[in-house]
């Protein structure tokens, strides 16, 4: 190997280890408090600008996170759809044999978008794998549920696939799986995020112990996580006393990361319940910054303003996220990328942007729980759920103007 291969192999290896990862899990309704599944995906990605569409292009509709600059929608990150099936992934770098030599690659986007646009159950889902043409361009976990209760994940690489039930306690015997940036069936020496799948586990295991791990805790406990399972780390603790005065930290191999750009949970619903009580929420944005955001498929295909990419390629609130991340990481030269500035986030005082994010989060829960009460209830919910959006939207927008003082 010549000098300029091994500098190029070394630079691949590094931004592998160190940028566009995944934290996610299928949690099955077994393990919740109110027995409906879960689909989580912390996405980390050199896309930054992400935003939510509404797709009408399949057999089914569907929501969808996309780049914000993927004009056409080829590609879906995560997403639900009508018949209440949906799908995420977590990029895998172990399970692909060192002999394939496939040139097709990078297919993940659009094998997801497929498959909301097709399936309606996991069934479909391995049909739908098992007939496409193959090399299948892909080396992920593929996490799925649908509206009769399947829950599972699928580690999937150019050739096959393995299946791993989260119903089955063999398989998942506290109800729950995580998947990070290797596979269980895949090369046990390589792959990546180790680190984040410890904390991940550590975080569900005590929610499970306290019969909490519903999609409030995911949202607001794993990812805003700032634990570091390897070194002990807990950022969150003994906040400094200033915010004026910053305090950079070390910033690597937490689930929130630099590279960190939304997230996405779906509460499903049990299996014989209307697909339409489906609910997707999504963090648009670095977590840290932005806020949790309810939405239903069920609403049709208006969605909210603040989530939509607009004609310069970018969602108002992931804007807002991102602008209030420059804040938090104000070094850009060098290796200014894995120091945090704390102050930014957290101080004695409580008027951190990650304090007060929280606050009018817990309000958003709240309020949500309130109007899903009496939405499904009226026959025209779809315009309902659009006036709840509205008020929401404006809550938010006058948020980020007064407490966090950004233009917006």
């Amino acid at each position: 190997m010549n000098r300029l291969t091994l500098l190029v192999t070394l630079i691949l290896l590094i931004s592998v280890a160190n940028g566009f990862g995944c934290t996610t899990a299928i949690i099955s309704g077994r393990a919740t408090p109110d027995g409906h599944p879960l689909l989580y995906k912390h996405r980390d990605s050199d896309h930054f600008q992400n935003a939510i569409r509404y797709f009408t292009d399949g057999t089914f509709n569907y929501l969808g996170l996309v780049n914000a600059d993927d004009t056409e929608g080829k590609e879906v990150w995560a997403g639900v759809n009508s018949a209440g099936f949906a799908i995420m992934n977590a990029a895998s770098y172990n399970l692909k044999a060192r002999d394939d030599s496939t040139e097709l690659a990078d297919q993940e986007g659009v094998l997801m978008k497929l498959a909301l646009q097709k399936c309606r159950t996991l069934k479909d889902f391995e049909t739908l794998l098992d007939t496409l043409p193959k090399p299948l361009g892909v080396e992920s976990n593929f996490g799925v549920i649908d509206a009769y209760g399947g829950a599972a994940y699928y580690e999937t690489d150019n050739w096959g696939y393995h299946k791993l039930d989260v119903n089955d306690p063999a398989v998942a015997p506290f109800g729950y799986l995580i998947h990070t940036n290797y596979s269980f069936h895949g090369r046990a020496e390589d792959g990546y995020g180790y680190i984040r799948y410890q904390t991940a586990e550590q975080l569900f295991q005590q929610a499970v112990s306290m019969h909490q791990l519903n999609a409030r805790f995911i949202l607001q406990k794993v990812s805003r996580s700032l634990q570091h399972s390897l070194t002990g780390v807990n950022l969150a603790t003994d906040p400094p006393d200033e915010q004026q005065n910053p305090q950079f930290v070390c910033f690597r191999d937490f689930i929130p990361r630099y590279s960190s750009v939304s997230v996405v949970l779906v509460r499903g619903v049990k299996a014989g319940e209307n697909p339409d009580r489906t609910l997707m929420w999504t963090i648009l944005g670095f977590p840290l910054t932005s806020v949790s955001f309810p939405l239903w498929p069920a609403a049709g295909n208006q969605v909210p303003t603040m989530l939509s990419a607009s004609e310069s390629h970018f969602a108002p609130l992931c804007n807002a996220a991102l602008q209030l991340k420059e804040r938090c990481f104000p070094i850009k030269r060098g290796s200014g990328k894995n120091y945090l500035n704390r102050t930014a986030l957290l101080n004695r005082q409580g008027n951190g942007i990650l304090q007060q994010v929280l606050l009018l989060e817990d309000r958003i829960f709240q309020e949500t729980r309130r109007e899903e009460a009496i939405l499904f209830q009226k026959k025209n919910r779809q315009d309902e759920i659009q006036r709840f959006y509205q008020r929401l939207s404006g809550t938010i927008r006058q948020f980020y103007r007064e407490k966090l003082n950004l233009k917006w």
